[in-house]
């Protein structure tokens, strides 16, 4: 890497709406997010929870077009 054209790489501190706190490394020395892994519908489970209550949503369409 060239000197003087980058920012400085530095501990940082990830915080998040829900209250978790994630340490990593970036330019910046904190940030604060929305989402994060702990509370994503992805990483928690909801994901499939919210696919099951679609399900409904299809059988009411085939009962409606007859399909």
């Amino acid at each position: 890497m060239k000197e003087g054209i980058h920012p400085p790489y530095q501990k940082a501190r990830i915080i998040c709406a829900c209250g978790n706190v994630i340490e990593t490394r970036a330019t910046k020395k904190e940030m604060h997010v929305e989402v994060c892994s702990r509370c994503h519908p992805f990483y928690t489970g909801a994901r499939q929870q919210l696919v099951v209550e679609r399900g409904g949503q299809v059988e009411k369409f085939r009962k409606k077009y007859g399909v």
